[in-house]
Formats: C-alpha cells, structure tokens, sequence
C-alpha cells in the first residue's frame, strides 16, 4: 500500500507545481500586457457635425465629454440614453456647465448631417456626428465600439451597436463608461469625477 501511496501523493504534488507555474504565468501576463482601455478613443477620424464642419479627436480635448454611438432609426436605447444624457446634465446644475455630449451615429448611409442635426436638436446640449462609412468606421474602432447592420425581413435593416456612454477627460482621453440604464445617482458621481479630474 506504501508504493501506491506515494505514486498518489506524487501525483498530487505535480498537479499542484504544474498549478502554481501557470498560476504565475497567468499573472505575469495580466500585470505586464496593455489594459483594455490602453489606446481607447486614439485614431485619426475625420467626422462631420450638423452644420458641415469637420470634427476629430481633437475637438474633444479643452473639456470633459461624454460620447454615445447610435443612429437615428433607433426605437429604444438611443432616444432613451439622449434623455438620460440631458438629465444628467440638468443635474449637474453649474457643476457641468463644461460638459459636452456627443452623438456619433453607426449608420451614415441614413443620417446625414441635417438628419443627425435634427434628432439631437431638442436636447440643446448634445452634438450630433456623421461622416462617410469609411470615417465612421475608423471613429468605432478607435473608440473600441461595436455596430453591426442586422437585416430585417421587410427588406430594410437596423443597428446593433454598443449602448454604453463613453467618458473623456479634459484632455480627450478615456475615463470610464455609463451602462445602458445605469443607476442615476451613479452615473451622475461619475460625471461630477470627471468633471472634477
């Protein structure tokens, strides 16, 4: 029974050195490899605003942002995150006097500049953005979002795209993010951190 034993006691004890030297591995890898936001919102883009004018990564640098994908066709998320964008502003009283939003739609062959221009009119806060495919595609990979064009069965076809709001500092880089539907109270800590960074 003695010689069993060890085998077992051996075998156990390799299972445990093999463990820890991935275990090591695992964490050197996540210590010394880029985070996810390393690089978020970096890329050269060309966008356009409602009244013609070029817009790039540069236009975010001097104050904080909040920034939100979406288009103008969208039956829930957009029209509900551009109120929760507008009440988080009212919120934020003076507090967030320079705070700016913008919209950056995912589906450009519909919103041109005017209908871009439109759709954020009422909120009297939040700048729309469109552009070519090919600009509005760089402006979703440099911010790391996702839009896809899913078919409908009537011919025509709508957006999937990322529902969070991207938060950028004074100096255009990325802070953070609010989800889709966040706690109000929390979302608007977040904007009065930014705010105050």
């Amino acid at each position: 029974m003695a010689k069993p034993l060890s085998r077992l006691r051996l075998v156990l004890w390799v299972v445990v050195a093999a463990f820890a030297v991935t275990a090591t591995g695992l964490y050197l890898f996540g210590a010394t490899r880029p985070t996810e936001a390393a690089g978020i919102g970096h890329g050269d883009y060309v966008l356009t605003t409602a009244d013609g004018q070029n817009f790039t990564r540069k236009n975010f640098n001097g104050h904080p942002s909040a920034l939100f994908f979406g288009f103008t066709h969208c039956p829930d998320v957009c029209p509900t995150t551009l109120a929760e964008m507008t009440a988080w502003k009212a919120a934020l009283g003076d507090d967030g006097k320079d705070l700016k939003a913008y919209f950056i739609t995912v589906d450009p062959e519909r919103d041109t500049p005017e209908i871009i221009g439109d759709y954020v009119a009422w909120t009297d806060f939040v700048t729309g953005l469109t552009g070519t495919p090919e600009e509005i595609a760089k402006a979703t990979k440099a911010w790391a979002a996702f839009a896809e064009k899913v078919p409908l069965e009537n011919g025509d076809y709508t957006m999937d795209h990322t529902a969070s709001v991207f938060l950028l500092n004074r100096d255009g880089e990325f802070e953070g993010t609010i989800a889709f539907r966040e706690n109000t109270d929390t979302a608007i800590g977040k904007l009065q951190k930014l705010i105050k960074g």
